[in-house]
């Protein structure tokens, strides 16, 4: 699905920082990387389906409350909160009532009906060995890291209703610093805003403050270049993501898949494993050989062709 010229105008405004990375991945041609555990890996391939958990029962749940606390100091108590009041109440006047009741109203779903899949960028200098930091976090013994192609994740398309959205990483400073640019976007782009239907103002306004909260982390996770794949089922209900119940370390809890199957009459194409996966990386391990061999077979059964090409075994010492 293309987006109209006036479209990718308003997510300039809105959106600076997420329109900045997705452009940055589109020309640098950036893969994506999702680091897991050897079961969960294998769950994926045999089901041809991703999980998404809820925000309260991830590990950085703490990091949708960052988001928040930056939001909602930087617009109330800011020089780019004045800012940004001021240049939205010129568009349409008390639009900022609507905007907060609206808000304010959605604020505890984002804190426990919002559902999450996580992947990483990947730099080509980790194609062999992956990141260590990441074995660390998320591989235990016996991790394995899906490096995949990022044009799904990037062309727009409203199938699973499930959107992508570059991590930002910000202090209390520079989350204000990035706030006060979409102010000074609103300013500069005025009388094209004006132009818009207010309730399109509206939604592009709950929208920006949504990924805010939920899509940005303390700086000390840097590290990770994370991009999050964002459902919100009360907000946006999609008839291809399926919910269930599953147990997680003795915690049962509900989660949705996403099937791993394109949908060209709505947009989404290339996120079937065969397309969408660029190579796998075996992680530190005892066993590399016995995975190795494993993870063959697992590809082939998946539809990839000459599916040992695709299959690297680090060699990071991890202790």
């Amino acid at each position: 699905m293309q987006l109209t010229s006036e479209q990718e105008r308003l997510l300039k405004i809105f959106f600076p920082y997420a329109y900045e990375r997705q452009s940055a991945v589109l020309t640098g041609r950036i893969r994506f990387v999702h680091y897991t555990s050897a079961d969960a890996a294998i769950n994926i391939l045999r089901s041809k389906e991703v999980w998404m958990r809820k925000s309260s029962c991830m590990n950085d749940f703490l990091e949708v409350q960052h988001g928040l606390d930056c939001l909602l100091k930087t617009y109330r108590e800011s020089e780019a909160g004045k800012a940004f009041k001021s240049a939205i109440n010129d568009i349409f006047e008390g639009i900022l009532t609507e905007v907060e009741q609206l808000f304010d109203g959605w604020i505890p779903h984002f804190q426990t009906n919002t559902y999450f899949t996580c992947f990483s960028e990947h730099k080509d200098s980790e194609d062999s060995f992956g990141r260590l930091s990441m074995w660390r976090a998320y591989s235990e013994t016996t991790g394995v890291a899906f490096v995949m192609n990022s044009l799904p994740f990037v062309t727009p398309s409203q199938a699973l209703k499930a959107y992508v959205s570059p991590v930002a990483y910000l202090s209390d400073q520079e989350f204000e610093k990035e706030f006060l640019k979409i102010a000074e976007n609103i300013i500069n782009d005025k009388p094209f805003l004006k132009q818009q239907d207010r309730q399109i103002i509206i939604k592009l306004i709950f929208n920006a403050f949504k990924y805010a909260v939920l899509c940005t982390k303390h700086p000390g996770f840097a590290e990770e270049i994370e991009w999050r794949v964002v459902y919100s089922p009360s907000l946006e209900e999609s008839e291809h993501l399926k919910k269930e119940i599953i147990v997680v370390r003795g915690v049962p809890q509900p989660i949705y898949k996403i099937p791993l199957k394109d949908i060209p009459d709505e947009g989404l194409i290339g996120i079937e494993i065969p397309a969408l996966i660029d190579r796998i990386i075996i992680g530190p391990t005892q066993y590399p050989q016995v995975m190795y061999e494993a993870f063959s077979d697992l590809l082939l059964e998946a539809g990839v062709r000459d599916p040992r090409d695709k299959i690297f075994i680090s060699s990071i010492p991890l202790r």
